[in-house]
């Protein structure tokens, strides 16, 4: 019988859908001894994983609860068969870099401020702002308030399935959308991240939904911030490291470009880094795919995977196969 551990932290209603001819091993996060088991699941939060690992024994297929799994093959090594968890946070992800968006277009965090101030008047920074990070000097009456999403031109670095979820959530909003990945592909059309520079300054909302891998290491430094147009938006979904973090605080000090983030550089953001304290910045603490929904998508996705692999099928997620 195939065994199949998973964290004990989630839910067993979250595991109906699991082929039957398989043995259920739930692992706690304290675990203190060795397991054998056929089928790891690992656990959301990467440092439970990395603390349950050495315990574990006869592993041959690891299934993500994530779809970023960069830190899973130099834990488990070259033998063991990883799928990831594609589609479990597509639509939350892509929900949170829409609501980035338009949460900075429309000043939101300077509104929270001048809530908490309660001073009315205060609503007329944002006629300063305005001018300042755009760079658009006109005297204009009324004065700017906020701006808008649509019109605008937005490129999307990164168009897999997150990224083409937000293309479909965007589309509303009559967006000119551009597409880069690492592939040129014809329809849509997708240019190749080679071309990134070429294109940079011609979107007003630049959206980071790649894979971290070496080759997007420090992908947008302070060339590409230079080269993005006065205020624009740059939304990181993805990972930390993509972004140079010294570059990016520089160019948010400077009032060059605004930035959303849910991913940082370094992760957990230590107390008194300066990106808590950089102007014209939205920051969330990693949250982009956690809703109520992103357990049970993730198992569910599992499950199906775990069914193909019991029947000798190929596996849809394959990031690393076993060597």
């Amino acid at each position: 019988m195939l065994r199949v551990g998973y964290p004990a932290t989630i839910s067993s209603e979250f595991l109906r859908d699991f082929p039957a001819g398989i043995e259920l091993i739930p692992l706690p996060g304290t675990l203190d001894h060795d397991v054998e088991i056929d089928v790891w699941i690992t656990d959301p939060f990467p440092s439970y994983s990395m603390r349950t690992w050495p315990h574990l024994r006869g592993v041959k297929l690891v299934l993500a609860m994530l779809a970023g799994t960069e830190w899973i093959p130099d834990l488990v090594g070259p033998h063991v068969t990883i799928c990831n968890a594609r589609g479990a946070h597509n639509v939350a992800t892509a929900e949170w870099t829409l609501t980035a968006i338009l949460a900075t277009l429309k000043y939101f965090p300077l509104y929270f401020d001048v809530q908490r101030s309660g001073v009315w008047k205060r609503r007329f920074e944002a006629s300063a702002y305005y001018a300042k990070i755009t760079g658009d000097g006109r005297k204009l009456h009324p004065p700017t308030m906020q701006e808008e999403l649509t019109g605008k031109t937005v490129l999307l670095v990164g168009y897999g399935a997150i990224g083409r979820e937000i293309e479909r959530m965007i589309a509303p909003f009559r967006t000119h959308v551009l597409r880069v990945a690492r592939k040129e592909r014809a329809a849509p059309e997708v240019r190749p991240v080679s071309e990134l520079d070429s294109l940079l300054p011609g979107a007003d909302v630049v959206v980071l939904i790649l894979p971290f891998t070496p080759q997007t290491r420090g992908l947008i430094g302070a060339r590409q911030l230079a080269l993005m147009r006065q205020g624009a938006l740059l939304v990181n979904a993805a990972r930390g490291p993509i972004v140079d973090t010294a570059a990016l605080v520089e160019a948010l000090h400077a009032s060059r470009i605004r930035a959303a983030l849910d991913v940082t550089d370094p992760e957990p953001l230590p107390d008194g880094h300066p990106l808590w304290r950089c102007p014209n910045l939205l920051l969330t603490p990693h949250i982009g795919g956690s809703s109520p929904q992103f357990a049970p998508n993730a198992m569910r996705i599992a499950a199906a995977e775990l069914r193909r692999y019991m029947r000798g099928e190929p596996l849809l997620n394959v990031v690393q196969a076993a060597v």
